[in-house]
């Protein structure tokens, strides 16, 4: 335990783990569930998210959380979930969910590694928090989680040809001749974003603004896992890594072979914010 994180009375714990406020109207009723082992920071989150208006459910292990997961799956708006739990660790925990559930998933962690981040995100987390950490933080992520799944993104055509792919945003799915290519959630929403606009350079907050959403506080490094593992399948599938290229100090950029470059050199940047 840490005190960036406030300890709770055992009174005050068993009056509040737990509770849930009434209907869906907003945000502000979502519904998160609280997958942390440690009694007392299970209670001191759940206390604070039901201060906060949302309706909350708890799981002490990963077994009950996913069981809890499953049974409230069109209500759940959330997943908080610790790594480190007892028998089947987070990492297990995310990976059974994945197969059951598209819920937006906030990974909460007392390693901070870059291979947790990495491992975290390729298991099809959303975010990543880092023990210890403050509560204002902890909770500006899930509010900015719930309002990006409650908010509808804008519709792009319904299909994109950029050279030998055929990107389908509404089906999404992105194919070379025949071959889908198995694309994470995040990864194609990149390439959905790169290739409406090629040429044009993204920098890396509007990637994140444009896929993890504007109020997202994500670690600009979750864009660069992200393109690179997007690279490596469009490189797998012959389209070659280089339609994504790095603009050094400005971001990405998507530019097929047969669209040259600018007399400079430079490639369009995006206008600025």
């Amino acid at each position: 335990m840490t005190d960036r994180v406030p300890a709770l009375t055992s009174t005050t714990v068993a009056a509040t783990e737990g509770a849930a406020t009434s209907g869906r109207s907003g945000a502000e009723q979502a519904t998160v569930l609280v997958v942390e082992d440690d009694p007392v920071l299970r209670s001191t989150i759940s206390y604070n998210l039901v201060r906060a208006g949302y309706r909350v459910l708890t799981a002490g292990d990963g077994e009950t959380g996913l069981d809890v997961a499953h049974r409230e799956d069109d209500r759940l708006d959330l997943v908080i979930l610790d790594l480190m739990l007892p028998g089947m660790n987070g990492f297990q925990v995310l990976r059974q969910l994945r197969g059951q559930s598209a819920v937006p998933v906030l990974i909460l962690s007392a390693r901070g590694e870059e291979q947790d981040l990495v491992d975290g995100l390729e298991l099809g987390a959303d975010d990543y928090v880092v023990k210890p950490f403050a509560l204002r933080e902890l909770l500006a992520r899930v509010r900015a989680a719930v309002r990006r799944r409650a908010i509808p993104s804008a519709r792009p055509p319904a299909v994109l040809h950029r050279g030998p792919l055929r990107i389908e945003p509404e089906r999404r799915r992105a194919l070379v001749g025949e071959r889908e290519l198995k694309l994470r959630p995040k990864e194609f929403g990149l390439l959905v974003v790169l290739t409406m606009e090629p040429g044009r350079i993204f920098g890396r907050q509007d990637l994140l603004d444009s896929i993890w959403g504007e109020e997202a506080i994500v670690d600009e490094r979750t864009v660069d896992v992200h393109i690179s593992w997007l690279r490596a399948k469009l490189s797998e599938a012959g389209v070659g890594p280089d339609v994504i290229r790095t603009v050094y100090g400005a971001g990405y950029t998507f530019v097929l072979a047969s669209e040259p470059e600018t007399a400079s050199g430079e490639f369009r940047s995006s206008p600025s914010r």
